[in-house]
């Protein structure tokens, strides 16, 4: 028998979690396993905690809540940066309802604002108090019972940040992949670049063969020719519904250039 228990705490709300417990943030994933009979978990956890939907700035890092909404993310000037992804995530149902939070364990082929967090440094922020790098949180975020509170990024500047979602179906479909690059460039070379693919594993994942290829150089079009020849270098794609594996590695050396040289950016 399923149940629902609701918590004015994070705390309290986290202490509630066990093996056969199930997180509410917004229910766009976790409400439709209940409607499809999922009998892996019995007991749904709530919570009334403000401190979940904030924004706000820590340093040269922005914190977000685990409850913020997508649409809240583009009503925010505080994270414009983030504005174009969330626009690509559903319809204004969706975005009404899916919290940042959700998205970190949304399964492949979802989780495109997990990939742009991913670029940009993020750390998961445990209700506990403790953090993790998002890399940690999706390698093991299926043993998890922690609940996640916030996400920190660093704040990008410019045209640092990028991102590309890659579908069948506009303007909202679910993406074959996901491309987000932070290209940091003091003094014209690029120095600290993360990018990171969706739907191309099944969780979002760093490509460090790209990242090395752009390390040092410039934005140009000889740098973005050699980290477009390891653009699926080391990866195992998957074969599913939307794409193959082989059309994946095919087009992935194609998008990623694309958004690289800043050709029909979105």
């Amino acid at each position: 028998m399923m149940t629902v228990d609701t918590y004015d705490t994070l705390a309290e709300a986290n202490r509630a979690m066990q093996d056969r417990s199930r997180f509410l943030g917004g229910g766009t994933l976790l409400m439709r396993a209940v409607n499809y009979g999922d009998q892996s978990f019995q007991r749904i956890v709530r919570v009334r905690d403000a401190s979940m939907h904030e924004i706000r700035s820590e340093g040269g890092r922005i914190l977000l809540g685990a409850g913020v909404t997508m649409s809240r993310i583009i009503a925010s000037p505080d994270v414009a940066f983030l504005a174009p992804v969330a626009r690509l995530i559903g319809g204004p149902a969706i975005r009404n309802m899916a919290t940042v939070g959700g998205n970190l364990f949304a399964d492949h082929p979802y989780g495109d604002m997990t990939v742009a967090l991913l670029a940009l440094n993020g750390r998961a922020r445990m209700a506990d108090g403790s953090e993790m790098d998002l890399e940690d949180l999706l390698n093991r975020r299926g043993s998890m019972r922690s609940i996640v509170s916030a996400v920190t990024v660093d704040r990008p500047t410019g045209d640092e940040f990028r991102f590309k979602k890659v579908s069948r179906t506009k303007p909202k479909g679910v993406a074959l992949m996901s491309i987000a690059a932070w290209l940091p460039r003091p003094g014209g070379r690029l120095s600290g670049v993360r990018v990171a693919y969706g739907a191309m594993g099944p969780t979002p994942i760093r490509v460090r063969a790209v990242e090395q290829a752009l390390e040092g150089g410039n934005l140009d079009a000889s740098t973005v020719d050699a980290a477009a020849r390891v653009a699926a270098e080391g990866l195992n794609l998957p074969d599913d519904a939307l794409a193959s594996a082989w059309y994946r590695r095919e087009v992935a050396p194609v998008h990623l250039k694309r958004l690289l040289l800043g050709e029909g950016r979105r």
